[in-house]
């Protein structure tokens, strides 16, 4: 719910806990604009982790061979880990909810420690990857975060005394 701008009357709108709220049909303005390259962003890395979950889950349920007769209780585990918050994040990131973002991030600094730990789980091409897509990760967040602030500056006219 929001308070109507000059008015006493609340707007019933439901809040829908997307982090970026905005149309594409009324993109407007850099705030708009910084929200919807992060959000355009935050689907296309959807749509790479869900692919990356689904392998992880074609390695458990269609495996060639025996898949942990063969592995390691800690690659086992590493497996399983990835596949289930590899598709969580990439629902979260899909909606563009902050708990995407949160497990999404988490899930990429655990694929980066894995690698690190378990070699040749990842490729040390792909834990590059994760590196470039944090960094461009929060470079949107931040360029989106900035031009949201200069929309919340007010001017002195319209700040009201509260000191009634």
């Amino acid at each position: 719910m929001r308070l109507l701008p000059g008015s006493s009357e609340i707007a019933a709108r439901p809040d829908s806990g997307a982090a970026i709220h905005g149309e594409p049909a009324r993109i407007a303005g850099e705030e708009n604009r910084a929200a919807l390259f992060l959000v355009v962003f935050m689907r296309l890395l959807a749509g790479l982790w869900v692919i990356q979950g689904l392998s992880q889950w074609s390695a458990i349920l269609l495996p060639p061979e025996p898949l942990f007769d063969n592995l390691s209780a800690l690659r086992g585990g590493a497996v399983i880990f990835f596949a289930t918050v590899n598709l969580v994040a990439a629902v979260g990131l899909w909606l563009a909810t902050p708990w995407g973002g949160v497990i999404w991030f988490l899930g990429a600094i655990a694929q980066i420690l894995a690698a690190l730990a378990l070699p040749g789980f990842f490729s040390m091409l792909w834990i590059g990857a994760d590196i470039v897509l944090i960094v461009i990760y929060f470079g949107l967040m931040r360029r989106a975060g900035h031009a949201g602030m200069a929309s919340f500056r007010a001017r002195p006219d319209q700040i009201e005394s509260f000191d009634r």
